[in-house]
């Protein structure tokens, strides 16, 4: 993985500047510690980072190829899985590759095939090239938005960039929040609205979309999207699919020149591809090394609950050891988990998952001091049914995000003539009526297929962003790249359209996968009830954040002008709240709190309301 900025523009030559572009790419140093590299050509300037996994003595970037006398230079963040493949039909095509990684795969995808190249690739990926025979730069980002791609305007220059600290580098990007960018925080976060940056006037390229910049202006349009079909298919033979899909999808991803692992909760989901992984492996001789989480004081305070009814530990280790993997137990310490929240935000750019967040990022550090690639088992629920919403109709009939419990929780704790709260759930509630209305339907559905293919939609689109979210912004801000299987886009084009009584036969959740993977894993696995990532427990983490939040209030700043004083001691004297998935309460809230002070703090946030 890597990371990748640029500055485009047609009509000011003097606007374009090496050193600002510079300036924009060593903000993320850390996506791409092992090498960098700069260009300049008539009308852009591109700027590269590269972590390097595939052929790290070459694959150099911005790379460039030239066709017919014409320039190609491609950025690239990402990996395609089926890069093999494509080599192989573009060598028969008469193209002779210098590199034997996929960077090169993908530039000259775009020069055969032009506006069709995200279409052909399957991986994960944000790129952009400067067509200089067409004079204008090609943008693409991946089906599921798993790689980054953000963008803004300063004048006539379209500024391009993995994250949005790379922007605001530039000296004329302002960090301003308006409205509904605080909405979006109150209401909504983690999760972000496609195409928003949370900051006005940054934008992000949304997933499956592509296109291209020119003389003429910027212009995208999608080129995928799912396709609801009804199919006859039997219980056997939608497990015999699934199951071939899945662990092509696995062992593709288990391509690497540099030290690869699978990070292991002892669930489902990351069992699946432990044991996909562990058997390639063994089959060539090689042991596979496996990682599991843990919080310090979790198994003296752990508290099961109707979501996380125990533990992973013993799951993890129990089933490492019979795929006879060389695993790691990593235990966050809870000061880690507390010191690291506000370089989470740097991270991640906008407040984020508290704990959630601030523990992975420890993780990931670990990790990275012996592995620089990790498998992940995200997108398994989302697409499969994991969650209750999938078979709890009142759920997706509440008129608003079936995860957000309490969507005032955080918005009651502000002052009301500040946060416009009603204006605010509106306005959020609207977007929600907007996806629901844009889900993908055949109109002959049944009601349980309906609801499935609802909050199948809206799982992938919102809940599942968040969290690839996540994922890349904590590994990448560590020098580690996260692979996630399960996000491989025919897995879902499939399951999408498999009939609910399938998926969910006997009223098992996710059943199918459980079906199509039974010979992969033993039973104590294979039916294990759906545990959540998990968070701290240690009531040490609450009174820690609690102090830390209370001497910033102290302090002053943002955060004790908009806070209502009434309402915080309301709340830390209250009841516990629930107010987005399983993990986030009380503690978590607080934390966020402390995150979203420190961000308006640190990047010099002017508030617009």
């Amino acid at each position: 993985m890597c990371s990748i900025c640029g500055m485009i523009d047609y009509k000011s030559g003097a606007e374009l500047s090496e050193n600002i572009v510079d300036k924009m790419s060593k903000t993320m140093t850390h996506r791409g510690p092992d090498d960098t590299g700069i260009i300049k050509t008539p009308f852009a300037v591109f700027a590269h980072n590269r972590l390097a996994v595939m052929d790290p003595q070459n694959g150099k970037q911005p790379m460039s190829a030239v066709v017919n006398g014409y320039r190609y230079t491609i950025i690239y963040n990402g990996e395609i899985y089926n890069f093999t493949e494509l080599r192989q039909d573009l060598e028969q095509k008469g193209i002779t590759f210098s590199t034997s990684g996929d960077t090169e795969v993908v530039l000259y995808t775009y020069i055969v095939y032009k506006e069709r190249c995200p279409e052909l690739l399957n991986g994960i990926f944000s790129f952009a090239i400067i067509d200089e025979k067409e004079q204008k730069v090609f943008l693409a980002r991946d089906r599921f938005g798993v790689k980054p791609f953000f963008y803004c305007f300063v004048g006539s220059s379209l500024l391009i960039a993995s994250e949005i600290k790379a922007l605001l580098a530039h000296p004329k990007v302002t960090p301003c929040l308006d409205k509904e960018g605080l909405w979006q925080l109150l209401f909504l976060s983690p999760s972000t609205v496609n195409g928003s940056g949370v900051f006005k006037d940054i934008h992000e390229i949304e997933p499956a979309c592509a296109g291209c910049f020119d003389k003429d202006g910027l212009h995208i349009n999608k080129y995928w999207s799912l396709t609801p079909c009804d199919i006859n298919i039997t219980t056997d033979e939608a497990a015999e699919e699934t199951e071939r899909i899945l662990t092509d999808a696995i062992s593709r991803q288990l391509v690497s020149d540099v030290p690869l692992a699978v990070l292991l909760s002892g669930g489902l989901d990351s069992s699946i591809v432990s044991s996909v992984a562990a058997k390639n492996y063994k089959d060539r001789g090689e042991r596979l090394s496996t990682y599991s989480f843990e919080y310090e004081n979790n198994k003296e305070n752990f508290k099961s609950s109707l979501f996380q009814p125990q533990g992973d530990d013993e799951y993890a280790t129990w089933l490492a050891q019979r795929l006879g993997t060389h695993h790691t137990v990593l235990t966050a310490p809870t000061e880690a988990v507390c010191d690291l929240l506000t370089e989470a935000v740097k991270a991640r750019d906008i407040p984020g998952q508290a704990d959630i967040d601030s523990s992975l990022l420890y993780y990931c550090r670990e990790i990275k001091k012996h592995h620089t690639v990790v498998l992940s088992g995200e997108c398994a629920d989302e697409i499969f049914g994991g969650y209750p919403w999938f078979y709890r109709k009142e759920m997706l009939e509440s008129g608003f995000f079936p995860w957000i419990h309490q969507p005032f929780a955080r918005a009651n704790l502000f002052k009301a003539d500040v946060v416009d709260s009603k204006n605010g759930f509106e306005y959020i509630s609207g977007i929600y009526k907007n996806s629901l209305a844009a889900c993908p339907l055949t109109g002959e559905e049944n009601d349980t297929m309906k609801t499935s293919r609802i909050a199948c939609w809206l799982s992938v689109n919102w809940f599942m962003s968040s969290l690839l979210e996540r994922k890349d912004r904590m590994s990448m801000y560590s020098g580690l790249e996260v692979r996630v299987p399960f996000s491989d886009h025919r897995i879902l084009e499939f399951v999408y359209n498999i009939p609910w009584e399938i998926k969910f036969e006997n009223g098992v959740e996710k059943a199918l996968l459980r079906g199509a993977m039974r010979d992969y894993l033993p039973d104590r696995i294979l039916h294990r009830k759906k545990s959540p990532y998990p968070k701290t427990f240690d009531p040490k983490f609450e009174r820690k954040v609690t102090d830390m939040l209370v001497a910033r209030l102290t302090k002053g700043g943002i955060l004790s002008e908009l806070i209502d004083m009434n309402s915080w001691e309301a709340f830390i004297n209250g009841e516990s709240v629930t107010w987005f998935g399983q993990l986030m309460s009380r503690p978590q809230l607080i934390a966020w709190l402390l995150q979203f002070d420190f961000w308006f703090e640190h990047y010099n946030v002017d508030i617009l309301l």
